[in-house]
């Protein structure tokens, strides 16, 4: 074995590369994305906490990731990440509804449910080019108000078929997901309104039926055993008041930025927490290109949650996007100095450092976002144009080889890895990484053969 090859802690894990030799053929044009922001991520962590580390997995392993699609729905892919769509965020109407969703899917991941999925890979893969599980695997993110993601093509009839769950598997998820809700303390209800929420929809056609229904079967038993589920647990009174918070948060944040600027600005008045309130209204603001109303806006949320560091990220989002680099970068660096961990948050300062016109600075930090989460291409962008203003062009061309593989853009990623490997001493950890990089996109073009 040469150990040149193996996986390193510097490098794109092998399993994300070697994902893209199984998975990676034609790339329809209809395309998935992902929306990636720390403030929602975070509230989504606060939701998930109690009922993955009741399923036994570690709240810090497995993210909960937004996927730019309005419609309902929410799947699992590896054992890593629960995708849930923002239509769903928009539709349910209670906190302990969300957690049921993520309960339901945190018990696919388990009791082993994915292991068959990935036996599927291949299956899926011949049928559309599956190229959704690297790209959305890799969770990257992009440009765009809310942000955005990377290109994840693959046909709705494929993803049906790889998404989908047996009706066995549905009823033993519901019954590890009413466990879960029962260990954490949240009533059981909102597992009952799920399921009440798609009665009906078995008899309509396939094409009129919400893709949770196409990817998770329902049938009348599962609504009555959710429904005994709840009379033998019996009422569960809200033990945890923020919870309720963070889900106004995350549904105020994900409206402001993907419904119109004024129907935030007509039901935001509605917003019972003061500073939630003020975050959709400046999100509005922004949007409309009001600056002055904007900054007005999420001040005042500061001035509530003066600690706030998503706040000061948001600022500096609506900032920079208005060219006052000098104060965005400001803000970010505050945001910074909150959650010096946050990678999204890292992210941001650094593109606002190199905005600033500080390469150098601009590099430490987007190497220290790329090493909490080597997934975001946005970043990887970045750090690639820092690395090529600070006259390192070999690592500039490595970054990009890695970014491209991750979109699944082989031929690129080849491009630049081999420009990486003639540029890095011979070697270096650099090198080498360019080097999985190319064995990777060289096995991907055989399979293609």
């Amino acid at each position: 074995m040469d150990l040149k090859r193996g996986t390193r802690r510097t490098s794109i894990p092998t399993l994300v590369l070697g994902l893209a030799l199984c998975l990676l053929t034609a790339l329809p044009a209809r395309a998935l994305t992902l929306l990636r922001d720390p403030d929602i991520e975070n509230g989504l962590r606060e939701l998930a906490f109690p009922v993955l580390r009741a399923a036994g997995l570690n709240p810090k392993r497995v993210k909960i990731l937004l996927v730019n699609d309005g419609k309902f729905n929410a799947f699992v892919l590896d054992h890593n990440a629960i995708f849930l769509n923002y239509g769903l965020i928009l539709k349910v109407d209670r906190a302990d509804v969300l957690q049921a969703v993520i309960a339901h899917e945190a018990a696919h991941i388990a009791n082993g449910h994915i292991a068959r999925r990935m036996q599927n890979l291949q299956s899926a893969r011949n049928a559309a080019g599956l190229g959704l599980a690297l790209a959305i695997l890799a969770g990257a993110a992009g440009a765009g108000e809310a942000a955005a993601g990377i290109a994840t093509g693959t046909q709705s009839s494929a993803l049906r078929s790889f998404l989908s769950h047996t009706r066995a598997e549905e009823s033993a998820a519901d019954r590890t997901a009413a466990s879960l809700l029962r260990a954490s303390d949240i009533d059981l209800q909102g597992l009952v309104d799920l399921h009440r929420a798609f009665a009906g929809q078995e008899n309509l056609s396939p094409a009129a039926q919400d893709p949770y229904m196409r990817s998770h079967p329902l049938t009348r038993d599962r609504l009555r055993a959710a429904e005994s589920y709840l009379d033998a647990a019996g009422p569960q009174p809200d033990t945890r008041p923020e919870t309720a918070y963070w889900f106004a948060r995350i549904q105020g944040k994900v409206s402001a930025f993907t419904r119109s600027p004024k129907w935030t600005q007509r039901r935001a008045t509605n917003e019972r927490h003061a500073d939630i309130r003020h975050m959709r209204l400046a999100i509005a603001h922004h949007r409309s290109q009001n600056l002055g109303a904007a900054r007005r806006e999420i001040d005042r949320a500061l001035a509530l949650r003066p600690e706030d560091p998503f706040y000061y990220e948001l600022k500096g989002q609506i900032l920079i996007e208005n060219r006052r680099v000098g104060e965005a970068v400001a803000a970010y660096g505050r945001a910074v100095d909150l959650a010096p961990t946050e990678p999204l948050i890292l992210a941001g300062y650094g593109r606002a450092l190199l905005a600033s016109g500080k390469p150098d600075a601009a590099l430490e930090v987007l190497e220290r976002a790329r090493a909490r989460d080597y997934r975001d291409t946005r970043m990887m962008r970045d750090l690639a144009m820092a690395y090529a203003r600070s006259g390192q062009n070999g690592m500039a061309s490595l970054v990009t080889a890695e970014r491209y593989a991750l979109q699944g853009r082989m031929d690129d990623a080849q491009i630049h890895a081999k420009r990486a490997i003639g540029q890095l001493p011979t070697g270096s950890t650099g090198w080498q990484r360019a080097e999985d990089v190319l064995i990777a996109t060289e096995n991907a073009e055989k399979r293609k053969r």
